[in-house]
């Protein structure tokens, strides 16, 4: 892509590794655990932006609130995002527990409300406890830092066992650019979002690069598109999945279309959102495994796809990756009701690197070993379809005991 340049993944990397960026994530009171449950971000200058959200018809309120801002505002200044209740599911109450956040932030920053996007993860149908919620957006608005990106990633965790979040900075002429990201994500991930205006997936991202509203929504559309919605942890869609991106251009580097900077933004913008989507797949609830879904060979686009996704949210592949159990069967069963076309005879499977089918046929390696490579912490499931040149890869996790127990508690 273009002539190489040099990435470098910035050493205990985050949202507030741009220039001009603060954050912090403070104690509102809204999980019991009395963790950090509400994050929030702020530019020094005006950003230009861009923004993907959930296709589930249940939107969130956030999620309807930031799409009018999408359409309405030509910058923005700040994100808050809390965690605990999802404000989903809320009717009109909930839009206006939403928008009543987005003025509270506004006000405690001193920035015009249309400024101003919100998020919310947690659990659904519940109003959000908005006198914690004004307490917990007034501490934040005095906890802002230029190192703060750490406390707010901890702050958007709701099953999450770790923070996720990087930084990765390149050249632009004489100037360093850098693309600071956080998420959270461990359950309910099947995201499918679609770019503005069109338990969880957030992620926010920060850069310090002068680039357009225009073609940020043009490069964010196509790094969500090949990172978080190619991961499955459970094949449910949240109603919050929300990515926002913000670009103040405080490092001073101009990026415009068509040019080596911008595919190079593209470039380090995509290594930014594959590793925290890997990140919440090697995160999901009660995972054990994270497992690649390769499709290739093909007729189509759509049935690559339809092949991989059948087979990554497969509970019986899923279950049979956790107990290490190599019962291909059920990998070529998801593939034959998955909806793509091809014939049996042509079909040919692997892990890893030991072949598995030959021709729909039991290719002869020995399940013992079979079962063996699936003790590894990572594998790759590899299908050729046999029928063209079309591919797609899913990335996903097994199913254990655990997740069944984290989702049976969830609500009490």
């Amino acid at each position: 892509m273009g002539t190489d340049t040099q990435f470098d993944f910035v050493e205990n990397g985050s949202v507030t590794s741009p220039l001009g960026f603060l954050a912090c994530g403070v104690i509102a009171g809204l999980k019991k655990n009395k963790a950090p449950d509400l994050a929030m971000i702020e530019s020094e200058t005006e950003c230009s932006f861009a923004a993907t959200f959930t296709s589930n018809l249940f939107p969130a309120a956030p999620v309807q609130y930031d799409r009018e801002i999408c359409a309405n505002s030509p910058k923005i200044r700040a994100v808050v995002a809390n965690s605990g209740v999802a404000n989903a599911c809320t009717g009109l109450d909930g839009y206006n527990n939403a928008k009543r956040m987005a003025e509270l932030t506004a006000g405690a920053l001193s920035v015009p409300v249309g400024q101003v996007m919100i998020a919310s993860t947690g659990r659904i149908g519940v109003q959000l406890p908005m006198d914690l919620i004004e307490n917990g957006i007034r501490e934040a608005a005095k906890s802002l830092t230029h190192n703060g990106g750490s406390s707010a990633a901890h702050a958007i965790m709701t099953t999450d066992t770790r923070p996720k979040e990087l930084a990765v900075s390149f050249p632009v002429g004489d100037r360093i650019v850098t693309i600071g990201g956080m998420c959270k994500g461990a359950g309910m991930i099947a995201p499918k979002m679609a770019v503005a205006p069109h338990a969880t997936m957030l992620c926010f991202l920060t850069t310090d690069a002068d680039i357009d509203n225009a073609l940020l929504s043009e490069l964010l559309g196509n790094a969500v598109e090949a990172s978080f919605n190619h991961i499955t942890v459970d094949n449910d869609m949240s109603t919050n999945d929300t990515v926002i991106l913000m670009a103040n251009g405080a490092s001073g580097a101009k990026i415009g279309k068509g040019s080596e900077a911008a595919e190079h933004f593209a470039e380090a913008l995509g290594m930014v959102t594959e590793h925290l989507a890997r990140s919440i797949v090697f995160d999901g609830e009660g995972v054990t495994k994270f497992v690649t879904v390769e499709v290739t060979g093909a007729a189509s686009e759509r049935d690559a796809e339809l092949a991989a996704r059948a087979i990554a949210n497969s509970p019986l592949c899923k279950t049979a990756w956790f107990g290490c159990d190599p019962n291909w069967g059920r990998i070529l069963a998801a593939a034959g009701y998955s909806g793509a076309v091809f014939s049996q005879e042509n079909v040919s499977l692997d892990f890893d690197e030991l072949p598995v089918v030959r021709g729909g046929l039991d290719a002869g390696t020995p399940e013992s070993e079979l079962a063996e490579l699936m003790k590894r912490r990572e594998f790759t499931v590899k299908i050729d379809l046999g029928e063209g040149e079309a591919s797609a890869t899913i990335w996903t996790s097994d199913f254990t005991y655990e997740y069944v127990k984290i989702n049976a508690d969830y609500h009490t």
